[in-house]
């Protein structure tokens, strides 16, 4: 029994896709310009798939699971479950129209006509803001559309915003936050979820990992307690005594969303010598 993975065979995703199989311990032998690969160590078998059709095939079961963007999969809205968000890929869809114009809320696209290669995301947003507007479906250089009189504004995914303002247009919308996730056929039998669970495990360690740093600080004996309170670590930090009297060494794990504000805190109640450091993998 093998897991039937569908991944996106070239594009924004593919090299992550392929890098968190291997920081998951998972090696894929020749993946280059192969349509399916089979991983040495791990009961799964890999197929290379435009992102667009990579939901179709999972629904269809000819691929058990799928990592794709979340755009893709809220566009073609096919039965199948989203089972963890993998954290990479990470870009926006947003509305974009020409720089001069004024935008003040949602309301600004009634009667516009819209250029978009995500009508059905679209049409749903329009709904739900009760906005009547004409949508012109277009797949590929959606940018240009305002500029030639196709449309009034345009839907599109963003990054960085730098190809919007080299095409004279702003982001005035923020209709979906995407990132690449990874999706189950719902008809799994439980061979295969018992394979998606030790997938899934692998996954989230590294995702805890990539989260987390691990901190080693040199503290006065007489602010431990203010410094351990600052530092929950996975159930405590460790404290050694030290060589030099009168001073600990405290091992602990932060959060990097809580890094550089805890950092501070730990460097007014006397820490010195601390170090930061990457975590591999991370199993709670």
């Amino acid at each position: 029994m093998k897991l039937k993975l569908a991944i996106q065979k070239s594009g924004r995703l593919s090299d992550d896709s392929i890098k968190l199989l291997k920081d998951c311990g998972i090696d894929l032998h020749n993946v280059k310009d192969r349509l399916k690969t089979e991983a040495d160590n791990f009961p799964l078998e890999v197929f290379f798939l435009r992102d667009d059709d990579i939901p179709q095939y999972v629904e269809d079961g000819v691929a058990d699971i799928g990592f794709v963007g979340e755009n893709v999969v809220y566009e073609k809205n096919k039965k199948n479950e989203v089972v963890e968000k993998l954290g990479f890929g990470k870009c926006r869809l947003s509305i974009g129209i020409q720089r001069n114009e004024n935008y003040i809320n949602a309301s600004y696209l009634n009667n516009k006509k819209i250029a978009t290669s995500y009508p059905v995301i679209v049409e749903k947003f329009l709904k739900q803001n009760n906005i009547t507007a004409e949508i012109h479906e277009i797949s590929g250089s959606v940018e240009i559309a305002p500029g030639i009189g196709l449309a009034n504004a345009i839907c599109d995914l963003v990054s960085s915003g730098s190809t919007l303002f080299m095409n004279g247009l702003k982001e005035v919308e923020t209709i979906l936050q995407s990132q690449a996730v990874l999706i189950k056929n719902k008809h799994l039998n439980e061979p295969q979820q018992q394979l998606l669970n030790k997938l899934l495990f692998r996954i989230q360690s590294v995702k805890k990992a990539k989260n987390n740093k691990y901190i080693l600080l040199n503290a006065p004996n007489n602010k431990l307690k203010e410094i351990i309170a600052l530092l929950p670590g996975m159930k405590s930090p460790t404290v050694l005594p030290l060589a030099t009297e009168g001073w600990s060494s405290v091992h602990s794990v932060l959060n990097e969303n809580e890094f550089w504000d805890i950092i501070e805190q730990l460097k007014a109640h006397g820490a010195e010598g601390i170090l930061v450091v990457p975590i591999e993998k991370m199993i709670i």
